[in-house]
């Protein structure tokens, strides 16, 4: 599975103050979607993320519901937080 230069960017180092659109799969129409639901920053993506117990499928559906993200974004969004929570929880 190839990641996308945005991807290894995030995963490389910490998540800091990043907008929500420096996560993997979460471009600027979805991050302006998340920014309105109040997730402007990517740790509080991650938060949620964590809220769900790093489930893959809670966490896909949550984004699918909350920013109408389709299969391809919610799963390169979930291994970036993944792959950043292996890294560096």
């Amino acid at each position: 599975m190839s990641t996308s230069q945005k991807h290894r960017n995030f995963v490389a180092e910490p998540m800091g103050e990043k907008s929500v659109k420096c996560l993997a799969g979460i471009g600027e129409t979805l991050g302006q979607r998340l920014e309105e639901q109040g997730f402007d920053k990517a740790y509080v993506v991650l938060g949620q993320f964590l809220v769900l117990k790093k489930d893959e499928e809670l966490f896909k559906e949550w984004l699918k519901e909350t920013c109408q993200a389709n299969a391809k974004q919610s799963n390169d969004c979930h291994t970036c937080l993944r792959e950043w929570c292996d890294a560096f929880l």
